[in-house]
């Protein structure tokens, strides 16, 4: 962090976290949800004239909005301890306006964190590890042991970091598309690719497809990478088009 950046802190609390960063960036704006936090949360950021409570719920919160209304022009930077259990729509909204964030950064469960960064072949590799990657370059810096915690948790946490990309990895027509498919895909994990995208391409073309890309035919669709699925798409979308050019 440098003393260029502006910071969205989701889940401020008692505000440990948030003086620490009001020393070292240029404007923090602390978010927290639960009222019986902010009195306490403002009386300890009242001597740091860069920090502003905003009593919200960052799943309802309008980044985009908000930058606009108070001028903000630059990239922001999110950090925050996240509750476990709304990890995913934590993220999915913050790639909703990822026009607007360079960074975040977020302490969620491990086993969550493993999924977001995980690669083609790996056991943890799913659609949510896809939809992540294709906007953001995502890594864990850290791992955090349950017990650095009090109350500790039945779980230990790792420190993920998501690097928002200014293009997706990979150019496709239809967004919406790739990520059916790939939800289809990984739907039945235990299926081959042929046969959990029957829905999207008939197996005889499906199989053409694998050929001529040089992939096995019985491959799986935890073993295919977010380019192939890319290629996959142009070849669903072509042979859509060849149907409805049929009727």
């Amino acid at each position: 962090m440098s003393k260029e950046d502006i910071v969205l802190e989701v889940g401020s609390g008692s505000g440990q976290l948030t003086t620490g960063f009001a020393q070292l960036v240029n404007k923090v704006y602390a978010l927290e949800v639960d009222s019986r936090l902010h009195q306490g949360l403002e009386l300890k950021l009242i001597k740091y004239d860069n920090c502003q409570v905003i009593k919200s719920d960052i799943l309802k919160f309008d980044i985009k909005e908000f930058l606009q209304e108070n001028n903000i022009k630059q990239k922001i930077k999110v950090i925050g301890n996240i509750p476990y259990y709304i990890s995913s729509p934590i993220i999915e909204h913050l790639i909703t306006y990822r026009d607007n964030i360079a960074q975040a950064f977020m302490t969620v469960q491990k086993e969550f964190a493993r999924r977001v960064v995980a690669g083609p072949g790996s056991k943890e590799y799913g659609s949510f590890s896809c939809f992540v990657q294709y906007y953001a370059q995502s890594q864990i810096l850290f791992e955090i042991k349950n017990t650095c915690f009090r109350p500790a948790p039945k779980v230990d946490s790792c420190f993920l970091s998501l690097n928002f990309r200014n293009n997706p990895v990979v150019i496709v027509e239809d967004e919406e598309m790739l990520f059916k498919i790939i939800r289809a895909a990984f739907g039945q994990r235990r299926k081959t690719l042929r046969n959990s995208l029957s829905d999207f391409i008939n197996p005889p073309e499906l199989e053409e497809f694998l050929k001529s890309a040089g992939i096995d035919k019985n491959i799986r669709p935890e073993d295919l990478t977010l380019g192939q699925f890319g290629e996959l798409l142009k070849k669903v979308k072509k042979n859509l088009d060849k149907q409805l050019n049929l009727r």
